[in-house]
């Protein structure tokens, strides 16, 4: 469904018009009668889950990647 409305309202009414075009309605908001924007809702695809998928690439971790450090390393970073 479209609704038009003026600036004047659609400037007291935004809250609502911006409901109303993300549950599927055109807005067409005018001045003195003549069309200017359009209000839609925008298709937003679904972000990834995860911290930073994506862009960072998969590691390919061994086993030995888990193990403890030896003592000697250990000491150093005290």
């Amino acid at each position: 469904m479209t609704k038009s409305v003026n600036v004047h309202e659609a400037k007291t009414h935004l809250s609502r018009l911006l409901e109303d075009a993300i549950n599927g309605d055109e807005v067409i908001i005018a001045r003195s009668g003549v069309p200017l924007v359009r209000l839609v809702a925008i298709d937003q695809a679904p972000r990834p889950t995860g911290f930073a998928r994506g862009i960072w690439p998969d590691l390919d971790l061994d086993s030995a990647f888990f193990d403890s450090l030896p003592d000697s390393e250990l000491d150093a970073w005290q």
